[in-house]
């Protein structure tokens, strides 16, 4: 399976591999790898590099290589973190990655939210006795539909999860009964908080 969700704050990939009752091999950005302690580290828990700025033949095959053998690959469609306007959530751009992935290989995307995880970057939420809350939403897999050609079907995907996200975050709010408050924010709001 694919996982793909929003992406708010470096935490995201922890707190979503410490929750899910499977192994997750990340998509992690390429930059990361070169820097030792950090690269060593991804590379131990099987995450592998991508880069957000153009369709890596090699990124793709180990991708499409894992998903065939059986592994869960968690992937960020925004390309990095984003908030408000540029975030997913907000109706920017998925990239087709995910789709096209999951065409290939011929694995189910499981759509997640995860919001509030973006306040961990506040020290005074490490603080004993302060808790921040975290919420996050798995939405049903999508499947590739067989009858459609391959373009229409990646199109299908792209919409369902879209979609999914939308139907995720509506569920969130309504069940938390979350403000605009507890929704991402962009980096100058969460040094104020």
């Amino acid at each position: 399976m694919i996982l793909a969700g929003n992406h708010i704050s470096h935490f995201d990939p922890l707190i979503l591999s410490g929750i899910v009752r499977r192994k997750i091999d990340w998509m992690a950005m390429a930059e990361f790898f070169p820097i030792p302690v950090v690269g060593q580290w991804l590379n131990a828990v099987d995450a592998f590099p991508a880069d957000r700025d153009r369709a890596n033949r090699a990124t793709v095959r180990t991708a499409v290589n894992r998903l065939k053998s059986g592994r869960a690959v968690g992937i960020f469609p925004e390309g990095g973190i984003r908030d408000g306007k540029r975030s997913i959530l907000e109706g920017a751009p998925i990239r087709s990655g995910i789709a096209t992935l999951a065409d290939m290989a011929r694995v189910p995307v499981v759509p997640c939210v995860i919001l509030g995880s973006d306040r961990l970057y506040n020290k005074k939420r490490w603080l004993p006795l302060r808790r921040t809350s975290i919420w996050i939403g798995f939405g049903e897999p999508i499947f590739r539909e067989p009858n459609l050609e391959k373009a229409a079907a990646r199109e299908r995907i792209e919409q369902q999860f879209a979609s999914a996200l939308q139907t995720l975050l509506a569920e969130l709010r309504g069940t938390f009964s979350l403000a605009d408050a507890d929704l991402p924010r962009s980096p100058q709001q969460r040094m104020r908080e």
